[in-house]
């Protein structure tokens, strides 16, 4: 007989919520109640400024006070999406799909292809942009000032457009010697940008620039002014309206003679990258483009900028600079997978002009990967239409801004764009993993049809279907469970671990900023913090320690941890902390994994690192071996739950965001599905058999976390997680807890279900150090 949920759930940021948890786990919810929830969660954006308005702001120059988010609400009176009836889809959204989540027709024709992009252009401007006005029919070109620079002239001049010539535009061209016509290499006016302008001259272009970017640069903004200009009846966000004007300059560059119409080529960096992706998008003059860094909004997609890839999110661009895009993106915080179109959406309307996507593998505020998966995308417009030559991708070491041979590269594939040279972009991927590749490598194939379907409710029942009565009974079944979760990870090579690991690199991607009082040492491919004393090593005391494991950082691996690693080490505790294959220091490690592995898993090769980790710590003098944790967020409380489900020595496991029951998770039911594991993140690529016939999974989460008992075991689990069904989760927790009372430690088991989306906040935060200084007391 099953015993009844006697877990305990903590409802601490539910009780100040005023509808049920069935509501909050997004069961027949209202657009009011899904505005409801932001509201509750979200913090309302910063104070923007008088020059800085969000789109759609009544001018002229209202307070910054009535520039707020909750202000364009009350305003206009919007609500979110019906996010049930909007598609989740575990890919990007399919530029080759007519109706992507109906009846997905594919998209077999130039016709359908006009009719599919004219359906992204729409979309994006309503749910990202806002709308601009059509380009102006009046323009006037004032030459303000014309100079020699040795053989180079330079030429200012002022554009007058739009209603009674009141918006303006200020260029400036660098024409270089001969007849032309010549290519045009535009970039907005900012400091630092003018040795890209010289080398692009020194190559034959005509170098551009245009005065319509953020004035903390030290220029004017000349578009501002549009918002007010154009309003009412056009909404542009900052994005947008830069974007606009650079269209504005291509206006004026067709009057010149010596301008090849056919070769004008925009570029820009960080907020100019967003500008430059969404001009290219708009504008089908500009023939070729490279957007730099540009992050989110950029070329990193909105479903990879979430809290558990810990980049620029969603929730912080509309927070922090809530001008830059429309005020209508926010709904979708937390439920990023839900937008209809997304970056690559973008990059598919260039297509079949040129296109380099660029940027830093080791950025803050980027995600190589997610990247990665945007160019794969976008490349089948581009195939589609026969361009593929026409799209390239670049991710390069260095810092956020592009060095002198960056930009050489950036203009080689504008001159192999515009048939000027024969230099090839590289193409290098850093992720170039897919699951059909993986099948030619491994060779492997199974049959998901030979495993019985099953739910997520035999924890105890034995191989007769016996129920079990004790935890003899259990013990015995649990070396079977440990053998099939081992399968999934497949056949780890011997090995003893690493030794200590120097890596440039490190240096590179950086350390965690700790507080005070924090020492820390190098210790194989990671880092031990723990409380130091006045000269900067360990106390004497023996310390507890937290292995934490990081979340799909992929830029910066652990890097980013230093709040969490300062909360457990002020709580008394060392903290270890590595990064993962494949993210942050480890890029190029993880690269080739699978061609060096095929039998094995990246998922396993964490499994492995943090058992090495144990193995390191357990020798060193100021640790307490028999008080080793696991803790981690979304990647990190994956990793966790594996690894301490087959190693005893960690005696307790924290996870935040880390699972949803695979068996029940069926296509469209979550953001990713199995396909994170299988086909997103290479990770587990056997469970890609099993997609479609997930009940199939010869294992699930409710095996992994009953093999962690009795020990402590934490779960944090938002109950509007868009890459998990929290009732699913709550049900896997319920027969879990029926095997902690076999061992009557059902207290070693809490859930903490707070209403909040997928992340990392700072209340669960506050609720796992105080958790654990419970296990530890007790």
């Amino acid at each position: 007989m099953k015993n009844p949920l006697l877990v305990k759930i903590t409802v601490a940021l539910l009780i100040s919520l005023s509808f049920p948890l069935s509501t909050l786990a997004q069961e027949d919810m209202t657009r009011e109640e899904y505005l409801q929830q932001l509201l509750e969660v979200l913090p309302e954006d910063r104070t923007t400024t008088p020059g800085d308005q969000l789109p759609g702001t009544p001018p002229p120059h209202v307070s910054p006070q009535d520039c707020t988010w909750g202000d364009w609400l009350e305003r206009t009176g919007e609500l979110p999406p019906d996010f049930d009836e909007l598609p989740s889809l575990p890919f990007l959204p399919n530029p080759l799909i007519l109706d992507e989540g109906g009846k997905n027709i594919p998209v077999e024709t130039i016709e359908q292809w006009h009719k599919k992009r004219a359906r992204m252009k729409k979309q994006a401007q309503h749910w990202i942009t806002g709308t601009v006005p059509p380009p102006p029919d009046n323009l006037q070109i004032e030459v303000l000032e014309e100079k020699r620079k040795g053989k180079l002239r330079e030429r200012d001049v002022l554009l007058r457009f739009g209603p009674g010539h009141k918006a303006k535009l200020h260029v400036t061209l660098l024409i270089p010697p001969g007849e032309g016509p010549f290519p045009v290499f535009i970039c907005p006016w900012k400091k630092g940008r003018y040795d890209w302008v010289q080398a692009a001259v020194r190559r034959g272009y005509i170098g551009c620039r245009f005065t319509a970017t953020d004035p903390k640069y030290g220029y004017p903004d000349d578009s501002e002014a549009y918002e007010y200009i154009w309003w009412p009846e056009y909404d542009f966000s900052t994005i947008m309206r830069w974007g606009w004007a650079a269209s504005r300059t291509i206006d004026f560059l067709y009057t010149l003679d010596d301008v090849n119409r056919e070769q004008i080529a925009l570029t820009g960096l960080s907020r100019n990258g967003k500008m430059a992706l969404w001009a290219a998008a708009y504008d089908e003059r500009i023939k070729a483009v490279v957007p730099i860094s540009g992050g989110t909004g950029g070329e990193d997609p909105f479903r990879y900028t979430t809290d558990k890839y810990n980049n620029e999110t969603m929730q912080l661009l509309t927070w922090y600079r809530p001008h830059w895009l429309h005020p209508r993106l926010r709904f979708f915080v937390g439920r990023e997978s839900k937008l209809p179109v997304d970056q690559n959406s973008l990059m598919a309307l260039v297509a079949p002009r040129g296109l380099m996507l660029t940027s830093s593998i080791t950025e803050s505020a980027g995600n190589p990967w997610g990247i990665e998966q945007a160019y794969r995308s976008a490349r089948k417009a581009y195939k589609f239409l026969g361009a593929e030559d026409k799209i390239a991708i670049d991710l390069r070491h260095g810092l956020h801004a592009p060095s002198a041979r960056d930009m050489e590269r950036y203009l080689d594939f504008f001159d192999y764009v515009f048939d000027r040279g024969d230099i090839k972009p590289d193409n290098k991927l850093f992720y170039n993993y897919t699951f059909s590749k993986w099948l030619g490598l491994s060779g492997e194939m199974i049959d998901p049809m030979s495993y019985p379907a099953k739910g997520i409710d035999d924890l105890l029942e034995d191989s007769q279907g016996e129920t079990i009565q004790d935890t003899a009974e259990w013990e015995d079944k649990l070396p079977d469970i440990k053998k099939r979760v081992s399968w999934g990870l497949g056949e780890e090579p011997p090995s003893v671990g690493p030794g200590k690991q120097p890596d440039y690199m490190r240096d590179v991607v950086g350390l965690p900023r700790v507080g005070e009082g924090i020492g820390s040492r190098p210790l194989m491919f990671g880092r031990l913090y723990y409380p130091s004393d006045e000269s900067g090593g360990p106390n004497g005391d023996e310390f507890p320690v937290v292995i934490y494991l990081h979340e799909y950082s992929y830029s910066k691996g652990f890097a980013k941890a230093g709040d969490i690693i300062t909360r457990f080490v002020d709580a008394g505790y060392a903290v270890y902390a590595f990064d993962q294959i494949g993210f942050g220091t480890r890029i190029e490690e993880g690269r080739l994994f699978y061609e060096r592995f095929p039998h094995w898993s990246k998922m396993g090769r964490m499994v492995a690192d943090t058992r090495w980790a144990v193995d390191a710590l357990s020798e060193i003098e100021f640790i307490d071996s028999q008080q080793i944790y696991a803790a981690g967020y979304a990647l990190g409380a994956t990793v966790g739950l594996y690894s301490a489900a087959l190693d005893e020595r960690i005696a307790g496991m924290i996870s935040v965001c880390g699972f949803t029951p695979m068996r029940t998770n069926k296509p469209g039911k979550t953001a990713e599905g199995i396909y994170g594991y299988s086909h997103l993140h290479g990770l587990l690529p056997r469970l890609g058999f099993f997609a479609k016939n997930e009940s199939h999974i010869p294992y699930d989460f409710h095996e992994i976390l009953a093999a962690i008992a009795p020990r402590p075991l934490l779960i944090v689990a938002p109950t509007w997680d868009q890459y998990a069904s929290f009732t699913d989760v709550k049900h896997c927790v319920s027969e879990v807890e029926q095997v902690y009372d076999l061992y009557d430690q059902k207290d070693n088991l809490e859930l903490y279900a707070p209403g909040d989306y997928n992340r990392f906040s700072d209340e669960m935060k506050k609720q796992v150090v105080r958790w654990l200084n419970k296990i530890n007391r007790e």
